[in-house]
Parts: structure tokens; C-alpha cells; sequence
């Protein structure tokens, strides 16, 4: 089947060609291992271009720059390698941008890969654990290849394809990508903690995949009628639904259904997910649309970052001098919970990394998110409010939630960065 499915892609895909594919556990492993095994041919003496997002797999590895240039939006799990190999290029731009771009032909989408769902009984394809930018991808995609695995639940959305949508349709040869999981240790659940305080009954998740996000998501079973508008899901909203805490009935609009544009689980997840009308998944220009965001109830946005400096600033994308991070959708969501009905921005953050404080006087890489849409930072000492807060404020409330053992070197720090800004700090 190998080379049947070699020279098959080999007649679909022209030199230059961009292509795209589902991130995380929603790649076609098919497909794109049969992408960079024959890179050369389907090439064609010229080259292809990927765009990537968080890599669950080890299909793409920096030797395979010999015929691949990639792009991205974020050089994260084992995609890391292509960014420490310097053949990555990052880009920065915000993830609600990213279908604007794709429908302007700013960004090309030539040829989409997709593993989807067996059809149901009306012969509709579902995209299974995935629609974000891929939706846009496939309004501009002159090919359109499906990989059908049977263990891809059919999930309500957006967008269903029907056989003739496709240029190609093959069976999987590989069970889907499953997102590891670890134990929250207690740093996690002592923010998940802080955090789990200031949720209320009523209120509508934003969350990430990950230990911390799953340890938020444990310590609010205690709450009633929360709702669920994200980028991804993992396994943890499974038990919060279970447990009849994540019911969406007041969420604002959307009503009883919880919405993602990634699942990013295991089976327990797919297993849920499958066929279920209390989930939908939609298009990164919906999930992430600031008009949305700002109509939920209560959107309580919780995310993650690299370091964050004694004003607010935070940096998500650049640690080491390597791009490991992205701007991705915190910009976004973050706004959208400062314009929502009692909505919470959040960002979170343990205080340390192996000894090195994640509390900064100035930020080691770029500024993703700006101090201006700083709202709740989060670490296992605490919240500091940023909201409304004048620079010398900012300052204190960040050192009272640093680690113990750096917030006198910080606040010798902080007096030069106050008088740089021209601000006063007593």
C-alpha cells in the first residue's frame, strides 16, 4: 500500500505546495509519514512547505529541511527540535488572525490532510477531534486528502465532508495519537487551587491541555453549571460533564453545549466525544472571535506562560533563547474575559523553574501578551489583581507571589525598573 499511496500523493501535489494537517492528536499519521518518506518525489525537484502546530509525534525531525521548509504558529511539544535546529520559522501572530490570513492568501493552503471519522448514515465525513484552522484551510485547498480511522469519533461541528469532497480517501494504518498525560503535582494543585477560588457557579471555561489545566478542571467539581468555550479539551472536562458540573446551561449562548476546536485526549475522550450533541467543535473563528468571547458569561480564561515580569508582561513564546512557545490564542482569550460579564483573565505560572525564578524584573524573550491586558497572575503563592493597578502596585503584587528566596534580589531589581518607567515605588 506504501507505494500506492506514494504515487498516488505524487499525482495530487506540486512543487511549492503548502500543505496542512490537523496538530496534536488530530494528525493524519498516515499521510504525513508517507509525506516525509517521499518528500523528494512529491517535491518534484523543487520543495513543499508544512505548516505545524503542537507536535504529539515524531513524524517531522530537522533532517527532513532537505526538501520541507517549516512554518508555525508555536515550536511546541516535539516539534521543539525544528525550532533548536533553526529551521522552524515561527510565527508570531495571533490565533484568531490565522483564518483571515488563510482566506486572503496570506498565508497559502494548496493541499489539507485530514484524518476524519467513518461516515454516518448520511455519508457525512465528520473532521473527528478537530476543526480550528483547518476549516479555513479548506475553503482555499485545491486538494483535499482524507485518512478514514475507525477509531475517530464522529463529532458534531461546523463543517462534514462528503466522498466526493476529497481528492483521496485511504484507511489509517495507525491508532490515533493519544496525548500524553501527567500526574498535577503539588505546585499545580496548589494554583488550582487559587484559582478554583475565584470560579463561581455559572461560569465558562477556557482551559489548555496539560497537568495545571487538569488540576482546575479536579478542584471544580464542587461547582454548579459551568460551561465549557475553549481551544482545547483533554480528558479532565470528560469527568467534570460526568459529574453533571459541566452542564453549559448558563453560559450565555451555545446553551448546553460545551464547545472546543481540538480534542487533545485519550480514548476515554474520543469515547465521550462520539456522537455526543453536548459537544460541538467549531472554526479558530469562532472559538476565538472577540464578539463571541465578550457575549459568554462569566468566561473565566485561564492561561499559561514562560515568564511574566514585575509589570504584567508575559512572555510565552521564547525560553533559552529557543522558540518554544507562541502567541497563539492567550492574547485573545484573555481580552475576550476582560470584555465578558464577570469574566476572569488569568495567567498562570509556577514561581520557579529548576531554581530560576519565572517572576521577572525584564522578560527574556518577547513581550506575547502586553502588560495592558494583564488581569490575574497566578503562581502557588498566590493572586496578584492587576486590573486597574498603577505600575508601583503591579510591582508589590507581583513580588508577594514570587518565590520567597527571589523577592529581595526582585525588588532591588524593581526600583531600577520603576525609575526607567518613571513611576514611584515606595
Amino acid at each position: 500500500m506504501a507505494q500506492d499511496l506514494a504515487a498516488s500523493l505524487q499525482a495530487l501535489l506540486r512543487a511549492g505546495d503548502t500543505l496542512w494537517w490537523g496538530q496534536a492528536t488530530a494528525e493524519p499519521l498516515t499521510l504525513t509519514r508517507a509525506v516525509v518518506q517521499h518528500r523528494h518525489a512529491l517535491a518534484q525537484g523543487g520543495r513543499l512547505r508544512v505548516f505545524v502546530g503542537i507536535g504529539n509525534s515524531d513524524t517531522l525531525r530537522p533532517e527532513q529541511a532537505d526538501a520541507i521548509d517549516f512554518f508555525g504558529y508555536i515550536a511546541a511539544g516535539a516539534h521543539r527540535d525544528l525550532a533548536k535546529a533553526g529551521v522552524l520559522d515561527a510565527l508570531p501572530s495571533h490565533y484568531s488572525h490565522l483564518p483571515g490570513l488563510i482566506r486572503a492568501g496570506v498565508l497559502p493552503a494548496d493541499v489539507v490532510l485530514l484524518q476524519v471519522s467513518p461516515p454516518d448514515a448520511q455519508g457525512r465525513y465528520s473532521l473527528g477531534l478537530v476543526h480550528e484552522y483547518l476549516t479555513a484551510a479548506l475553503e482555499k485547498a485545491r486538494v483535499v486528502i482524507g485518512e478514514v480511522n475507525p477509531d475517530i469519533p464522529w463529532t458534531h461541528g461546523s463543517v462534514h465532508l462528503q466522498a466526493d469532497d476529497f481528492a483521496l480517501l485511504v484507511d489509517a494504518e495507525h491508532p490515533p495519537i493519544e496525548a500524553e498525560r501527567a500526574e498535577p503535582g503539588a505546585v499545580d494543585q496548589a494554583i488550582a487551587r487559587h484559582i478554583a477560588a475565584h470560579v463561581q457557579d455559572g461560569a465558562t471555561l477556557q482551559v489548555g491541555i496539560g497537568k495545571l489545566p487538569e488540576a482546575v478542571l479536579s478542584a471544580l467539581h464542587g461547582r454548579r453549571d459551568l460551561g465549557l468555550h475553549t481551544g482545547a479539551a483533554g480528558d479532565g472536562v470528560v469527568a467534570l460533564a460526568e459529574a453533571g458540573v459541566l452542564t453549559n446551561a448558563r453560559k450565555g449562548r451555545d446553551a448546553g453545549v460545551s464547545i472546543a476546536g481540538i480534542l487533545m485526549g485519550s480514548g476515554r475522550l474520543r469515547r465521550w466525544a462520539h456522537g455526543n450533541p453536548a459537544l460541538a467543535l467549531r472554526g479558530t473563528d469562532y472559538t476565538h472571535d472577540p464578539e463571541v468571547l465578550a457575549s459568554l458569561n462569566q468566561l473565566v480564561a485561564i492561561n499559561a506562560a514562560i515568564e511574566v515580569d514585575l509589570t504584567g508582561q508575559v512572555n510565552a513564546e521564547v525560553a533559552g533563547g529557543v522558540y518554544v512557545g507562541g502567541v497563539g490564542g492567550a492574547v485573545d482569550f484573555l481580552r475576550g474575559a476582560a470584555r465578558s460579564k464577570g469574566g476572569l483573565p488569568i495567567v498562570a505560572l509556577p514561581s520557579t523553574a529548576k531554581s530560576a525564578t519565572r517572576i521577572v524584573a525584564q522578560l527574556s524573550g518577547p513581550v506575547s501578551t502586553p502588560r495592558c491586558d494583564a488581569g490575574l497572575v497566578v503562581t502557588e503563592h498566590g493572586v496578584a489583581d492587576l486590573r486597574g493597578q498603577p505600575l508601583s502596585r503591579r510591582v508589590q503584587r507581583m513580588l508577594d507571589i514570587a518565590a520567597p528566596a527571589h523577592r529581595a534580589e526582585l525588588e532591588r531589581q524593581a526600583h531600577e525598573l520603576l525609575r526607567r518607567c518613571g513611576a514611584a515605588f515606595g
